[in-house]
């Protein structure tokens, strides 16, 4: 028996180095924010399972930073610009969307869209210069003989890298602006009539002015980012290869896309081999709280807690809107967690304590939280839907709306209007997903779906990845809609084919009848007159 138990651990360690040996070379492309942390859990299972994982870092970031203790190695690039300028732009986007866009037509908000997002592009391309443009840069890729480019796409560039370095690519995001990058460079089906598209506040279930709306909303965005990405992304990427080519046929070349949403999270659609749904890599169980708030939550009693955070962008909202919320949270039995960075309202309740930071995914698998408020950001939303806890929603930005509108009517949140809400409506919201138990219940069953997997998400999209490095790529999986033109893919020149044949039978069936008509009318005459 020991000396059986000693092969086992033998042929274990074996294993064990065996996989090591066998690791892969794994370059990541740089990202920010909530890209980041669903990115590191990924690059730490990498590490874990004997991969050697190099991340690109810009000198000028918000979140990631090159000096830190790490797991895995940096490779740094210098960008033109400052912190303060990022932050600056930061901050007049989020002015415009929390507080100008609820006051403007939709013309209005279109307008000032387009003004900011042609600053967005000036500062990606200002990074892309720190890597293409970097002579040292691109010798130490070239020499780093990496197996893969691992990339969230919300920086552009990658696919030129990966092109001129000759490696599979992988890539790993949320969505894009009306599923554009999905529809015509992956090629991923999104018929608008039950598909509804990325922030246009929609569900599956739409009825015919909605439908108007999302079709119209498709077209409408495919322009914009056409004039304001695309066509930069195009000029840039043919002066690099010294010839014209699509910035979107480029990206269309990545070997596998790993979604970060999954069907408890999103609407039922089409998907292709190479699209792999994987939302809620990030989710974990729950840690010890620190032993001062763990005294806190036990406090509640049987009444609870309430987790309150607006994400790590917004650290501070406006004196009103802070004591109008506090005025409210005043106004319920639940012990409420409040992670803000503002001045401390005068209306906060006894019940209310406010953080600089919250352990977020802990306190929400703390038995005693009754609900999670919420500004609609995926990370959070992924973790209270694994945890089964009930959400009101504070969307302010980008996805986020969007976000909630899907939690709603999977009834498993409330929406509140930060900008038009009283008191007494965030009161409404909380008492509602917690004393009504549909709440609850509805975002259980949404738990029980996230957890109902044969592999974790993280173990599935590493599982993908390395199947990539594995098979030098996934090009076997990659639709033939990729070489068809826009007319061929929706078979226009078919249809247009089987029109002209109907058209010739009928028109040679007119012609055939004409020409028969003649002949007997011509016959039934001559006979008359000849009787005549």
């Amino acid at each position: 028996m020991k000396l059986e138990q000693h092969l086992s651990v033998c042929v274990l360690l074996l294993l064990y180095g065996t996989q090591s040996t066998n690791g892969g070379n794994i370059l990541v492309w740089y990202t920010e924010g909530s890209h980041w942390i669903n990115m590191k859990p990924v690059l730490e299972t990498l590490v874990d399972r004997g991969h050697q994982v190099t991340v690109l870092v810009p000198s000028t970031s918000m979140f990631m930073n090159s000096s830190e203790p790490s797991r895995f190695g940096y490779e740094p690039f210098n960008v033109s610009f400052s912190m303060e300028t990022i932050e600056e732009f930061f901050e007049e986007y989020l002015h415009f969307s929390m507080y100008e866009m609820d006051h403007m037509n939709y013309l209005q908000i279109y307008i000032r869209y387009m003004d900011l997002m042609k600053v967005d592009i000036q500062f990606t391309l200002k990074y892309l210069d720190g890597v293409l443009k970097s002579e040292t840069i691109m010798k130490k890729l070239k020499e780093g003989k990496y197996d893969l480019l691992l990339s969230d796409p919300v920086y552009p560039g990658s696919d030129l890298v990966a092109d001129i370095l000759g490696i599979p690519l992988v890539f790993s995001f949320r969505f894009s602006l009306a599923h554009n990058w999905e529809r015509y460079c992956g090629q991923l089906p999104a018929p608008p009539s039950f598909v509804p598209g990325a922030m246009s506040k929609l569900t599956d279930k739409m009825n015919f002015s909605e439908r108007v709306w999302n079709f119209l909303f498709y077209a409408l965005q495919d322009v914009v980012t056409d004039y304001i990405y695309w066509q930069e992304l195009d000029k840039y990427y043919s002066e690099v290869k010294g010839a014209p080519i699509s910035a979107c046929e480029m990206m269309g070349r990545a070997d596998m896309w790993l979604m970060r949403t999954y069907w408890d999270f999103d609407f039922p659609r089409p998907f292709l081999p190479n699209f792999k749904f994987v939302g809620g890599i990030h989710c974990r169980p729950a840690k010890p709280l620190p032993e001062d708030m763990e005294e806190f939550v036990q406090s509640s009693g049987d009444a609870g807690i309430v987790v309150f955070t607006l994400g790590s962008f917004i650290k501070n909202i406006t004196a009103e809107k802070g004591n109008m919320i506090a005025s409210a949270l005043a106004q319920i039995p639940q012990k409420v967690l409040w992670r803000y960075g503002g001045e401390k309202p005068a209306t906060l309740g006894a019940n209310t304590r406010i953080y600089d930071w919250i352990p977020q995914n802990d306190l929400l698998g703390h038995p005693k939280t009754r609900a999670f408020i919420t500004h609609g950001g995926t990370n959070g939303i992924y973790e209270a839907i694994y945890h089964g806890v009930p959400m009101v929603g504070l969307p302010m930005f980008a996805d986020q709306p969007d976000n909630m509108v899907h939690m709603k009517a999977k009834g498993a949140a409330v929406i509140a209007d930060l900008n038009f809400m009283k008191t007494e409506d965030l009161r409404d919201a909380f008492n509602a997903v917690i004393n009504d138990k549909s709440y609850k219940e509805n975002v259980m069953q949404l738990s029980r779906i996230f957890h109902d997997r044969p592999v974790s998400p993280r173990d599935e999209a590493v599982f993908w990845i390395e199947f990539t490095m594995r098979n030098k790529g996934a090009e076997h999986l990659r639709v033939q809609a990729h070489e068809l033109t826009w007319y061929q893919y929706h078979n226009l020149d078919v249809l247009a084919f089987l029109l002209t044949i109907v058209l010739l039978l009928v028109f040679l069936f007119i012609k055939t009848c004409s020409f028969c008509f003649r002949r007997c009318c011509g016959r039934k005459g001559q006979m008359k007159r000849k009787a005549e």
